[in-house]
């Protein structure tokens, strides 16, 4: 199984928090997006287009349900890393 690094990791956070428009220290690694940072359909899209630009992956819309948080967005993304 293939983990992604804690640079990686610290660039995913930092992805997304710009995109959430929150501190980094604001979220934790089992936080809802949409629950605890009021994040919607159109945001989470952004999130995966940016993190698709960024680290140069492939992601298929149909994980955008998985991706809820970000402890599951560590786990997509290594996933897909996995199968490239």
């Amino acid at each position: 199984m293939v983990v992604i690094t804690d640079d990686q990791k610290q660039q995913v956070k930092s992805i997304i928090c710009d995109i959430l428009e929150i501190e980094p220290n604001a979220l934790k690694e089992a936080d809802s997006f949409v629950d605890d940072h009021d994040a919607d359909s159109l945001l989470a899209i952004e999130i995966l287009a940016k993190l698709e630009t960024t680290l140069g992956v492939t992601i298929d819309q149909s994980e955008l349900s998985r991706m809820t948080t970000l402890e599951n967005v560590y786990v997509v993304l290594a996933e897909v890393s996995a199968r490239t």
